[in-house]
């Protein structure tokens, strides 16, 4: 809104202490911040801010202007966000979570396409393999490659699942014998996935059969890609899904264990905060984000 612009505009040059630098911020020129800060400071009766060659610093009462409207500009930022979002399914800023491995590999090229669709919605994208709190994160949803949330009262949304495989390096197997059976799995050869420093468990099953084995804590990672650098380098073998694993087998970098055996799938899930019902921003993307996956992955949908 522009009643609060000459307010934004001295903000942002009390932050970066320069009428220069906060032009080149708001892609304005020095001289209309110099002309929008003098009228605020006339309005106001006050001066805001002390102009030497070499810098700009704050009054007292540019102190006060700053620590008082600058949380107020913030909040009339996000209730602002929040109205657009709640009001319009093309137009806004969504921000998402996505997991690292899954992120760099499926996601830039459906945000590509998704930006075309819908130029108007701007995306602030973080990738960890971390478990956020999606609430404390303020982030609009999360997209989890992970076991079947055990949490019924948590939002989730179940997309897809995510099937596994075991892999090595195909010179592994000059070291030790190339399992047949899950129980002749060397504990010392497998490679655990998990954040918090415990051993990983596998649970095979093949014709009616079932077995669980219990990995090794040689080695322990929260990154299926560094994983999967390492089964490729020879270090041991790791359970890790078809999106991170398939190319490797395809180029022969890397071999399947007990192919024979079945592995449960991941799901791939979407997580929300607790809303009562999908902004039309969030359904947007959940929408786009389904349909997508639909037409390029090889994940088995329900």
């Amino acid at each position: 809104m522009q009643d609060i612009k000459p307010v934004r505009v001295f903000l942002k040059v009390a932050e970066l202490s320069s009428f220069a630098a906060a032009a080149r911020s708001m892609n304005m020129t020095p001289a209309s911040v110099t002309r929008i800060v003098a009228k605020l400071e006339e309005e106001l009766g006050q001066q805001l801010l002390v102009r030497t060659t070499r810098q700009v610093s704050l009054t007292s009462a540019g102190a006060l202007v700053a620590a008082r409207f600058g949380p107020v500009v913030k909040d009339f930022d996000l209730v602002t966000d929040e109205i657009t979002r709640a009001a319009r399914p093309d137009k806004g800023r969504l921000a998402i979570n996505a997991p690292m491995s899954l992120g760099l590999r499926l996601l830039p090229p459906l945000i590509q396409s998704f930006r075309l669709a819908y130029p108007n919605i701007s995306l602030d994208i973080t990738l960890t393999d971390e478990l956020i709190d999606i609430v404390e994160a303020d982030c609009d949803l999360a997209i989890r490659v992970s076991a079947p949330p055990p949490d019924k009262s948590t939002i989730w949304r179940k997309v897809c699942e995510v099937p596994r495989k075991i892999v090595a390096a195909p010179y592994l197997f000059e070291q030790t014998q190339k399992p047949s059976d899950p129980d002749g799995l060397e504990r010392r050869f497998c490679m655990s996935y998990a954040s918090d420093g415990n051993a990983e468990t596998w649970a095979l099953s093949k014709d009616g059969s079932k077995r669980t084995v219990h990995a090794g804590s040689d080695i322990i990672s929260n990154n299926g890609d560094f994983l999967y650098s390492l089964a490729k380098s020879g270090n041991g073998m790791a359970l890790l899904p078809d999106f991170i694993v398939n190319d490797g087998i395809a180029a022969g970098e890397v071999v399947t264990v007990l192919e024979d055996w079945s592995v449960a799938p991941l799901w791939l899930t979407l997580f929300y905060p607790p809303y009562e019902v999908l902004p039309p921003l969030v359904a947007t993307f959940t929408d786009f984000f389904e349909a997508h996956l639909r037409e390029v992955s090889e994940m088995k949908f329900e």
